[in-house]
């Protein structure tokens, strides 16, 4: 045995060990081969990062590796465990390893691994090529949401970016991913002012990010930097003030309560103990959201069905089943016999309807989000209802070739 190999140590999860073993940990990080499709996924990071695969299979599991300080990889680590298992929208975290050396017995930099996020993109990637005012509007949205997600936590992130995010597809809109914890850290409860430091540092990021980006020449034509990072500002105050302030609402009204609680949901948060006050003679009542959970469609989904998406692409298959149920409601009344029709007949018959030239390059909850928006465009082009099977095989022939929402196929999703 080597003495590079003698002194190294790796701690994290046990059936991942195996794998991380056989990498080349004995040289620097800058010195490791790189696949080409992985390395156009990686971010900007102030750290050194590699993307590589567990084995030379394009199958196999695919992780982050970033060099960085052993105080500050456990720091990571346990942050990224603990937001993990609170179901916080970040990616997971999978070894430390320690006591490297080259084979001449010089020391290297600990390194932290984390599994890569599937389907997913930097900001960057995605800034960088052919978007819509509106996509860059959505995802602002999705940064502000990973924020507000993070604080009902109590975790104080200290460090929030674009480049601290990947960014998934969802539905129409996209979903933000945490990718750097080094900075953070759980409190019981977050104070304002803790929340409002760190909306500065997300205002002066998100800014300085967009600059850059403007003056690489790749931004959005008339996009101002200040503009948008205000924008993230904007959407987290709306956002927060939605779950935390009251809302005073009619009293005679039976249905205002409802509307409430279901504009609520429609934010993406299942609203599972309120306080209702009634406010003296003057007929109004005061609502206001107790304790809430985030992801309401996709746990409806979930329960119902066993997939696990996203929260617009849960909303949008669960609109869907309910069309078909209400079809189909005198064939198969029970929910839950439906739900199985459901998936047999539509569901599945459309993601497995992608040819294994083109498989892996969507998520198949967002593929088949994408076929349903071109069987509506197809009907209004052409006047008529196109139906399901001509609108997927349509999308597949014109529009899944040109397609790929992550470089980097395979791997556990």
């Amino acid at each position: 045995m080597s003495n590079a190999s003698a002194q190294l140590r790796i701690t994290g999860l046990g059936e991942e060990i195996t794998a991380l073993a056989r990498l080349p940990w004995h040289l620097p990080l800058e010195e490791w081969p790189e696949d080409p499709s992985l390395a156009a996924q990686r971010g900007i990071s102030r750290h050194i990062v590699r993307l590589v695969r567990a084995d030379e299979s394009q199958e196999s599991d695919i992780y982050a590796v970033k060099e960085t300080v052993l105080e500050f990889a456990k720091r990571e680590y346990e942050a990224l465990r603990e937001l993990g298992q609170r179901g916080a929208p970040s990616v997971a975290q999978v070894a430390i390893v320690d006591g490297r050396r080259t084979d001449s017995g010089e020391e290297l930099p600990c390194a932290i691994v984390t599994r890569f996020l599937p389907f997913s993109l930097p900001y960057r990637v995605l800034l960088s090529g052919s978007v819509t005012a509106h996509e860059v509007f959505n995802m602002a949205n999705a940064l502000a949401y990973l924020l507000v997600r993070l604080h009902l936590l109590g975790f104080w992130w200290g460090d929030c970016s674009l480049s601290n995010a990947l960014f998934r597809r969802d539905a129409d809109g996209f979903v933000a991913y945490l990718v750097d914890a080094e900075t953070g850290e759980f409190q019981k409860k977050l104070s304002d002012g803790q929340r409002e430091h760190d909306l500065d540092i997300a205002r002066f990021n998100v800014a300085a990010e967009l600059e850059d980006l403007r003056l690489s020449g790749v931004l959005l034509t008339g996009m101002d930097p200040i503009r948008a990072s205000e924008s993230v500002i904007k959407r987290y105050r709306r956002i927060w003030s939605a779950l935390s302030e009251p809302q005073v609402l009619p009293a005679n009204d039976r249905h205002a309560v409802e509307r409430a609680m279901r504009s609520l949901q429609d934010l993406g948060f299942a609203v599972e103990e309120v306080d209702l006050q009634v406010q003296g003679d003057n007929g109004t009542l005061k609502f206001t959201p107790k304790l809430v959970a985030p992801n309401y469609h996709s746990q409806r989904l979930k329960e119902l069905m066993g997939l696990d998406v996203e929260e617009l692409q849960a909303k949008r298959i669960l609109a869907s089943f309910d069309r078909f149920r209400s079809r189909e409601i005198s064939k198969t009344p029970d929910r839950g016999e439906a739900a199985k029709r459901w998936l047999t007949e539509v569901f599945y018959k459309v993601v497995n309807s992608v040819p294994d030239h083109l498989a892996g390059r969507i998520e198949d909850a967002q593929f088949f989000h994408e076929v349903l928006e071109h069987r509506w465009y197809l009907g209004e082009r052409n006047g008529h209802d196109p139906g399901l099977d001509f609108a997927t095989a349509d999308y597949i022939r014109e529009i899944l070739p040109n397609r790929l929402d992550s470089g980097a196929i395979g791997g556990k999703k």
